[in-house]
């Protein structure tokens, strides 16, 4: 149930959460393949229980490229609280010990960008969210 959903949790990190849209677009937009490849999910830098975390419902959420920051916003601002997310999901998915949900992503993703930006061979992707820490990963 939503109302206890968080009782379920036992902490947070960051995720940066890698899309090849062109293997996406490949497959009638079905965003699973474009999703799936090894390496393509990197998370960290640490786990942090969700008692040393103030309010995981407003903490600042931010990716750069290469230093160029393309997304800043908060949790606050995502769609679906995650006691929601939780008990939805759970809805459809035997949630066990260690599974991960990722909650979604502020504006600025690079297929989005007029014009749009993608990722290239070399680039560093930084993902940081407040209190949680930040990963940066290099494009190969």
């Amino acid at each position: 149930k939503e109302s206890a959903a968080l009782e379920h949790v036992v902490g947070f990190t960051v995720a940066n959460d890698v899309s090849a849209r062109d293997w996406q677009s490949r497959n009638g937009r079905q965003w699973l393949l474009g999703k799936t490849f090894d390496t393509f999910c990197p998370l960290g830098p640490a786990l942090v229980t969700k008692e040393a975390v103030a309010d995981v419902h407003n903490l600042r959420i931010r990716c750069s490229v290469n230093g160029q920051l393309m997304q800043d916003s908060s949790t606050s601002q995502l769609i679906f609280p995650l006691p929601k997310l939780i008990a939805w999901v759970s809805r459809f998915v035997t949630l066990v010990p260690g599974d991960i949900l990722l909650t979604g992503t502020p504006s600025g993703v690079g297929v989005f960008r007029k014009p749009p930006v993608f990722l290239k061979r070399g680039d560093e992707v930084q993902c940081e969210i407040e209190e949680l820490g930040a990963i940066r990963n290099r494009v190969v």
